[in-house]
């Protein structure tokens, strides 16, 4: 006889979402390859995610729900899976930056999370020598779905112009995050600014910081170090940061002339270059 895994659905979101899957295919009566076959995965996989042992995907999730008849279930529960996958000390902001109606940041360093390609948060999440990269990838990914709503916050990034040089994951993965930046310039509701190199010394050399503002709440300042993020609503504290983020946004350049640098950076620095063997012709 299988020795079937207990599961407490009370232990995480994720436990909860693997008891919910099992209890609903065995209601259809159908066993772990079956519904595989049904919405085109093995019953391993099926197996896996039933036992924690593997993270779903949104996408998992949609399939799961229209084969199972579930009513959007396991839809809505994705979203609290993949959220639980961020480190614990990050899931307090994450849970605000979803509630946020304004989102101001300065970056010094990489692109911030809300705007990275997925093959680029790989790469910048993979340095941190994770025990489930797939999973925190796509919580990552979820994160963005909150510019996605129907009346997303205004997010205005400003770009520190090392971003753009440095080789996050290669040449590859830095063309298409920077052509993913010139997709948000037709974004109503969002803004990315250049700040120049020429811009010398500036109002943050001491590194980035995000800026929170809601509809009801205090407004929320987020710096992070080594090891941990830190968020605060001191008066003191927001009154600085917003000093701090004007000077910003009157050294940076224009959406416009950023834009412009952006592409320019792309096309030289990561244009296409030839294959090994139209070079060896050459």
């Amino acid at each position: 006889m299988a020795n079937i895994q207990t599961l407490d659905p009370s232990a995480s979101p994720l436990d909860y979402y693997g008891w919910e899957l099992r209890r609903q295919r065995e209601a259809a009566n159908l066993k772990q390859g079956q519904l595989g076959d049904i919405i085109f995965c093995t019953g391993s996989l099926i197996g896996q995610i039933e036992t924690t042992k593997k993270i779903p995907t949104r996408d998992f999730s949609e399939r799961v729900d229209a084969a199972l008849g579930t009513d959007g279930l396991f839809s809505r529960l994705i979203g609290l899976v993949l959220r639980s996958q961020l480190p614990t000390w990050f899931q307090p902001y994450a849970e605000m930056e979803a509630k946020a109606a304004y989102i101001s940041t300065y970056q010094a360093q990489l692109v911030y999370g809300l705007l990275q390609t997925e093959e680029y948060a790989r790469a910048v999440l993979a340095t941190g020598m994770p025990d489930d990269l797939d999973g925190l990838v796509s919580a990552r990914m979820e994160r963005q779905r909150v510019l996605e709503r129907k009346q997303p916050p205004l997010a205005w990034t400003i770009l520190d112009e090392a971003v753009l040089h440095r080789p996050i994951g290669g040449h590859e993965v830095m063309r298409g995050q920077l052509a993913r930046l010139l997709e948000f310039t037709s974004h109503r509701w969002t803004r990315i600014q250049v700040l120049p190199y020429k811009a010398g010394e500036h109002a943050s050399l001491a590194g980035s910081f995000n800026f929170l503002r809601f509809e009801d709440d205090p407004d929320l300042v987020y710096t992070e170090d080594v090891i941990a993020g830190h968020m605060t609503a001191n008066p003191e504290t927001i009154k600085e940061a917003a000093r701090r983020y004007a000077h910003l946004q009157a050294a940076a350049l224009s959406v416009e002339a950023s834009a412009a640098l952006i592409t320019r950076v792309m096309e030289e620095r990561y244009g296409e270059r030839p294959r090994p063997e139209e070079r060896a012709v050459a």
